[in-house]
C-alpha cells in the first residue's frame, strides 16, 4: 500500500455506509455539529436522501473496493472514519458467506488504511449479537461469555478483537459500541431482529393492524436514535486516555417487549391490534441479552440515555406524523 505521510489529516470526517438506519442520522448529526462540508458521506449506493447528496460530498463506495478506499481518503485525508456499512442479523442469516465477507473484510480494509493514511480516529459499531445463548440474560456485563450462534454476531465478536488488536499493535484509536436495537424515524428498517420496534409504529400511523414476528413476551435492550447518537458522539469526544475498553462498550437505553411497546403506542391509538406470529427472528432473539449492563460506559466518559418507552413513544409519532403530513400537503399541492 503506497502512503503519504507528508498529507496530513484535515479535519474532514468520512461516513461509510451513509445511507443505512444510523448512517443516514449519524451523518445529519455530524455535519450540523461540524459542517456540511466537512463530512463526507459514502455507501455502495446513492442516497434516497436528497439532503444527503446535496449538502455535503458524497462518494459511491464499496468498502470491498479496497483501491476505491485508497482513493476516497487519499482525496479527503479524514481525521475519522466512521466505518457503518454490514450486512444485519437477519439478512446476513440468509447470505451467510457474503455477510462474513462484507463485515470481516470491510473492517480490515478500514483499519489497514486507517493505519496506512494516519487516520486519528476509527468508530465501528458492535452490537448485542456478540453474546449467544450461554450469556447471561439479564444484566448483560460488560465481561462476560460470549457465544453468538449468528453470522452477523460472529462477525461482530471477531471485530472487536481485530479493532482491540489494532489499537494494542498500531497505537490506532478506535471506539466502538455494542449497539442494542435501534429505534428512528427518518429510516425505514434495514433487515435487523429487532427492526419490529421501528415497523410497528408506520403501521400503527398507518391505520393498519401489526403482525409481530417476536412473541409478545420478547424483551431486547433498545435505544431510540437520538440516544444512539448521542452515545456515539460522547464516546468519541471522550479523552482517549478516559477510554479503558477498546473491543467495544455496552450501552443500553431501556428493555420492553412487543407487548408493552403495543401498549405505549395505544395511549395515542387505542384501536391499535397487533397480532403475533414469531418466525425464525424468534430463535436469533431468543439469543441475546433482555437487559444490559453498561455501568462502564457510565463510568469511563458519563454515558445517560435520555429516553425511556413512553417518551420514544410520543416522539416517534409526533414525527412520523409530521411527515405523512407534509406527504400529503406535497401531493395536493402537486394536483
Amino acid at each position: 500500500m503506497q502512503t503519504n505521510p507528508s498529507a496530513a489529516p484535515s479535519d474532514t470526517i468520512l461516513v461509510i455506509g451513509a445511507c443505512g438506519q444510523l448512517g443516514v442520522e449519524l451523518t445529519y448529526e455530524l455535519r450540523r455539529q461540524y459542517g456540511p462540508s466537512r463530512v463526507v458521506a459514502a455507501d455502495v449506493r446513492p442516497p434516497q436522501q436528497a439532503e444527503l447528496r446535496e449538502a455535503g460530498p458524497f462518494e459511491l463506495l464499496d468498502v470491498l473496493d479496497r483501491p476505491r478506499l485508497e482513493t476516497i481518503i487519499q482525496q479527503y485525508r479524514p481525521r475519522q472514519i466512521y466505518h457503518l456499512a454490514a450486512l444485519l442479523s437477519a439478512t446476513a442469516e440468509k447470505n451467510p458467506q457474503f455477510g462474513w465477507r462484507l463485515n470481516m473484510e470491510g473492517l480490515l480494509n478500514v483499519l489497514d488504511a486507517a493505519v496506512a493514511y494516519q487516520v486519528a480516529q476509527v468508530y465501528w459499531p458492535s452490537s448485542i449479537a456478540v453474546f449467544g445463548p450461554a450469556t447471561p440474560r439479564h444484566q448483560t456485563p460488560q465481561l462476560t461469555v460470549m457465544n453468538p450462534n449468528t453470522v452477523y454476531g460472529i462477525s461482530k465478536l471477531a471485530g472487536e478483537q481485530w479493532c482491540e488488536w489494532y489499537h494494542q499493535k498500531h497505537g490506532l484509536d478506535v471506539r466502538s459500541l455494542r449497539y442494542p436495537g435501534l429505534i428512528g424515524y427518518k429510516s425505514l428498517p434495514g433487515g435487523g431482529t429487532t427492526d419490529y420496534a421501528v415497523d410497528i409504529y408506520h403501521q400503527a400511523l398507518a391505520g393498519n393492524a401489526y403482525e409481530c414476528f417476536l412473541r409478545e413476551d420478547t424483551y431486547l435492550p433498545m435505544m431510540y436514535m437520538p440516544d444512539a447518537l448521542k452515545a456515539t458522539l460522547d464516546l468519541m469526544h471522550a479523552p482517549a486516555d478516559q477510554i479503558t475498553v477498546r473491543s467495544s462498550y455496552n450501552v443500553s437505553g431501556m428493555s420492553f417487549s412487543p407487548a408493552e411497546i403495543t401498549a405505549s403506542i395505544q395511549r395515542h391509538l387505542p384501536d391499535f391490534a397487533v397480532s403475533y406470529k414469531p418466525d425464525s427472528r424468534q430463535q436469533i432473539a431468543d439469543s441475546w441479552p433482555a437487559s444490559i449492563d453498561d455501568s462502564q460506559a457510565r463510568q469511563d466518559w458519563n454515558w445517560q440515555p435520555h429516553y425511556d418507552l413512553d417518551k420514544m413513544t410520543d416522539d416517534m409519532l409526533a414525527h412520523l406524523h409530521l411527515a405523512q403530513a407534509e406527504l400529503q400537503s406535497a401531493a395536493l399541492a402537486h394536483h
